[in-house]
Order: structure tokens, then sequence, then C-alpha cells
């Protein structure tokens, strides 16, 4: 029984064209950082949030919606809260040794205010 679905299918690939050799641009690959100019600052705040600390990265010059999808890429990978506004991340807590690592693995220039 096996065997005669296996003759059908054999025949059916036999029938069609021969395959093209198509070739399509290789995808950008995805650890690389966007154009961004200049170093970060990665700098821990705690006044205006009701003794709550935050972790800020500051110094972006790619647009918002790259800052927004470099956020969330943080957010996913440290497994905490954030946002971002104005061309800024705010990260919830004192991240600020995880979010270095996560930018430099990023490909971009980070440090530690």
């Amino acid at each position: 029984m096996q065997s005669n679905w296996l003759d059908r299918l054999a025949a059916l690939k036999e029938e069609l064209p021969p395959e093209e050799n198509t070739t399509e641009a290789a995808p950008a690959p995805v650890d690389e950082a966007p154009a961004q100019s200049g170093r970060l600052d990665i700098v821990f705040e705690r006044k205006g949030r009701a003794g709550k600390c935050a972790t800020i990265v500051t110094g972006f010059t790619i647009d918002d919606d790259a800052v927004a999808d470099v956020a969330s890429q943080m957010k996913r990978s440290l497994g905490t809260g954030g946002s971002a506004r104005g061309g800024e991340i705010l990260i919830q807590g004192d991240r600020r040794n995880d979010v270095l690592r996560f930018l430099t693995s990023k490909g971009y220039k980070a440090r530690i205010i």
C-alpha cells in the first residue's frame, strides 16, 4: 500500500518542470547594530519614580522605531519590563551590567555612567 503512493509521487515529480537555480539575497544578520553613530550611555536613576529604580539607555541616533525594536529585544532577553520613548530606553530595576552586555553583544558601543 505504501509503495503505491510513493510510485504516484515519483511520477508526479517527473512531470514537474526542472528547477531553476534561484538564488535569493541573503537576509541581513539580526545581531548587527543599526546605523548607530556614537556611544550609548547607561544611567541608573531613582528620582521621580516613588523610590523605584530604573536603568535608562540614552544617546540613540537611530529612528524611534529602531529604538523600540531594540527595547523589545532587550526586554525579552532580560525578562524585565520597560519602555522606549523619545529616543531612550527605560528598563525596570538596576540592570546596568545586563544592559551593557546585551548592547555590546548586538554591536553597540556603550558605557555605564
